[in-house]
């Protein structure tokens, strides 16, 4: 029903902040996802504003129009970031990786800067499906005093929610599910044979480095290395030697899945940074020509997540690389270096059996024997995936009902 307060216009301004233009598929799924839920609660006049460290990629799967507007902000994003909330009627947080300094304390205080600046200007806030993770001490206490400026806080996890508690953090909290396990990738067939039409029975690994990260700022750096003014990505001597040795195990599983099973490898790069360990990985395989790249850089998010879906075995280092496989029933296994997929896998029940710690001492023996089972038991645990999206599926449903009580609440105009 439309609101009777006469100070809230008929068309809300809603801001959508968060990791957006980074050629990443979670994010680009998200967003995507979360203007679908936005619409779907203030109607498809509501005007959307989503900020953006890089238009161009931003561009490549987001049209801007009347009612959706992209705003690009600087590196030094304060003040862009503070005239944005002010023009605002809703600020929603929208990035998955939220209260987590894993990969860059400037992305953290980005996400504190808009609980801040909300809060003093007094626009109404929510945090979207969001997640906590790794906090170093330093961060903990900003954590509590900003997040708890906010609203409403929805959580993907409970374990999530259970953290930002254990934190201090005293705003109201939901748990729900993440928003792209709502994500519509279209009904596209064969997507993977198009691409690849030579390729049969495909295993997949989704890569990260996990060395590169976080992202720290500095001054000045190698140009290789730099993220984007002033942010680079942490690099040392021993950090790249641990690239290597993650690209060489990598390549030694992919090429044992040719040998043993037949295999074609799609090495997926989900972000655009995961693509250099990707190539890498191809490079140190004996059977490289049965392994193509699959980037975000060249494919959008549904092309994406129709490969992923129509692979044999995934191992992923990506969380999002694991939810929007699970439409596909595609068993998986994780080989995990922070929290977000160890809780989805501990909250789809599939912990014990199928994340590795990447520190693991025997993680790469677990993954050759987890590769094993999945593929000999690949019926069975294709029908227990699918049976968990589907419980994912309905969770994620109530962040739209939470959105509309939400707005309802607040005094901003709904429609039926």
């Amino acid at each position: 029903m439309p609101s009777s307060n006469p100070k809230i216009r008929k068309c809300p301004r809603i801001l959508l902040f968060g990791y957006n233009g980074a050629n990443n598929t979670g994010s680009e799924t998200r967003l995507i996802s979360i203007i679908e839920d936005v619409r779907k609660v203030f109607g498809s006049e509501a005007i959307i504003t989503v900020p953006t460290l890089n238009e161009v990629n931003l561009r490549r799967y987001l049209e801007e129009e009347e009612h959706l507007r992209i705003a690009p902000v600087p590196s030094i994003f304060f003040f862009a970031l503070r005239r944005l909330v002010k023009r605002s009627d809703l600020t929603m947080l929208v990035e998955g990786s939220c209260f987590m300094d894993t990969w860059a304390g400037a992305l953290l205080l980005s996400f504190l800067s808009a609980s801040k600046y909300s809060e003093g200007y007094g626009v109404p806030m929510i945090a979207y499906a969001v997640d906590s993770g790794q906090l170093s001490d330093r961060w903990k206490s900003r954590v509590r005093r900003e997040a708890s400026k906010i609203d409403l806080l929805i959580t993907r996890t409970k374990l999530s929610a259970d953290r930002l508690r254990k934190w201090g953090v005293t705003a109201p909290i939901e748990v729900t599910d993440d928003t792209a396990f709502t994500f519509n990738a279209g009904s596209e067939e064969g997507t993977l044979k198009r691409l690849w039409p030579e390729a049969r029975n495909v295993a997949g690994m989704a890569v990260v480095d996990f060395n590169i990260w976080p992202v720290v700022i500095r001054p000045f750096g190698r140009r290789r290395d730099c993220y984007r003014w002033p942010y680079y990505f942490s690099r040392s001597k021993k950090r790249r030697k641990a690239s290597e040795e993650l690209a060489s195990n990598l390549a030694a599983e992919a090429d044992r899945l040719v040998e043993k099973y037949d295999k074609h490898i799609a090495l997926i790069s989900m972000e655009a940074v995961d693509e250099h360990l990707a190539r890498m990985v191809r490079e140190r395989m004996k059977e490289r020509d049965k392994a193509k790249v699959f980037s975000s850089n060249e494919y959008d998010a549904a092309t994406m997540t129709r490969i992923l879906r129509s692979l044999d075995l995934l191992v992923t280092s990506r969380y999002h690389a694991a939810v929007l496989s699970m439409a596909g029933g595609v068993p998986q296994v994780a080989l995990g270096h922070d929290l977000r997929l160890r809780d989805l896998y501990q909250e789809s029940g599939m912990r014990d059996e199928f994340f590795i710690p990447r520190r693991a001492e025997d993680a790469w023996e677990r993954l050759r024997n987890i590769d094993d089972r999945l593929l000999s038991g690949r019926e069975t645990i294709r029908e227990r995936i699918l049976l968990i999206n589907a419980q994912h599926v309905e969770k994620a449903k109530r962040n739209v009902e939470l959105l509309r009580k939400f707005a309802l609440d607040n005094g901003l105009p709904v429609v039926e």
